[in-house]
């Protein structure tokens, strides 16, 4: 018997995966619960009533209409949430936040829009989530499909703490959800308790581990095609994040033409260097006829050449800078991964087990500068409001 699972999905401009993602949830889910929309600092990609340019909204409702039998999917708008010019306000918060306050599953599934997995990975995952019921979080590791589906971005900024706000980069995206919990920020994604605490690394697994000798990951198509590449660019150079700076006019020139020069330089965030390596691995199914879709024309969407990509792959000399920056970047990895546990994982684990279990009275006792690490919510840094599940 499957748990019950609510996914919950972001979206904006979410054509042409929209209608393959679903389908591919579809069988897995006690709920499919989408927030469609755009934050203000995503208005260049947005109608100017805050809605998806590409018919994203009217797509999620002609698939309501025609391949939701079960009523699964639920529909969110900013309107619906009472903002009337159609903006969600913030950064992503208030979206995550709106799919969580309606979410009834046992299980809270996090998936963005070029997000899939392999269905028999997601039994694997769903039959695991049955036997480890104390499970508060389960990360994936990802390929992250860069230019066509033929190609991965791999490199330092994947396994950088800050990427995604795990060691290894991996990504938080199933928690555990019972009553009063509450959604509390979407970078990273975070849950709490009805106390507040920090429940999200309480009990934490990686989905590599769970399948011995198979690790299970996601698959990211995240700048396949050049709408997504520069979109994507735009939106991350209006954020106040310093790594991103300069974001547009990099993702742009490598849409033009990649090369030995920038052939390294796919993403440069906190300091990494990045590069393309060939992906040699079958796609999930719905990734597959997504591309058979578009190989019969019946998908309306631009695709990026892949000459200058395949000259590059075919580059002797690339490949000897890709050996020397993979063995850098591992060497990195190693080091931060020896100071986070000589140094920072001490220091978190203490704080969220005392934040846990400490009685309040002492806690009332302890000098001001101490007892405020340990209040409720403390290790939260996002400003944003919870939302409690129902």
């Amino acid at each position: 018997m499957l748990p019950r699972i609510t996914f919950g999905l972001i979206v904006l401009n979410g054509e042409p995966f929209l209608r393959y993602n679903l389908r591919a949830l579809y069988p897995f889910a006690h709920q499919i619960i989408v927030a469609e929309g755009a934050s203000p600092k995503a208005a260049h990609a947005a109608t100017p009533d805050g809605h998806s340019v590409d018919g994203t909204l009217a797509a999620l409702r002609r698939f309501k209409a025609e391949e939701d039998p079960e009523d699964k999917l639920i529909i969110v708008t900013a309107e619906d949430e009472g903002y009337p010019n159609g903006f969600w306000p913030g950064e992503k918060d208030e979206q995550s936040q709106a799919y969580a306050r309606r979410a009834s599953g046992d299980w809270l599934w996090q998936i963005d829009v070029d997000e899939f997995y392999h269905p028999d990975d997601m039994r694997q995952v769903a039959a695991y989530l049955v036997r480890h019921p104390e499970l508060t979080c389960l990360t994936f590791r990802a390929y992250h499909f860069w230019g066509g589906f033929d190609y991965v971005a791999d490199g330092g900024l994947f396994r950088h703490r800050l990427f995604q706000g795990e060691l290894g980069g991996v990504y938080r995206r199933l928690f555990r959800w019972r009553p009063g919990d509450a959604y509390f920020s979407h970078r990273p994604p975070t849950i709490t308790d009805r106390q507040g605490r920090n429940i999200t690394r309480l009990h934490l697994r990686q989905a590599e581990t769970i399948i011995p000798g198979r690790p299970v990951r996601m698959y990211h198509y995240f700048m396949v095609f050049p709408a997504q590449v520069t979109r994507k660019g735009a939106y991350y150079e209006q954020q106040a994040w310093e790594w991103d700076r300069g974001r547009a006019a990099k993702n742009e020139a490598l849409l033009r033409e990649v090369t030995l020069e920038n052939g390294l330089e796919l993403f440069d965030q906190h300091g990494t260097r990045n590069w393309l390596e060939r992906f040699g691995g079958s796609h999930p199914p719905q990734i597959a006829r997504l591309r058979a879709d578009l190989a019969a024309g019946q998908l309306a969407v631009t695709i990026r050449r892949t000459d200058d990509i395949e000259r590059l792959l075919d580059n002797p000399h690339y490949h000897a800078l890709v050996a020397r920056q993979r063995r850098r970047e591992r060497l990195k990895a190693a080091r931060d991964r020896l100071l986070y546990e000589l140094r920072l994982r001490p220091r978190a684990v203490a704080v969220q087990l005392l934040s846990f279990y400490l009685p309040e009275a002492l806690r009332q006792r302890l000098p001001t500068r101490l007892s405020s690490r340990l209040a409720p919510g403390r290790t939260i840094t996002s400003q944003a409001q919870p939302v409690a599940k129902q």
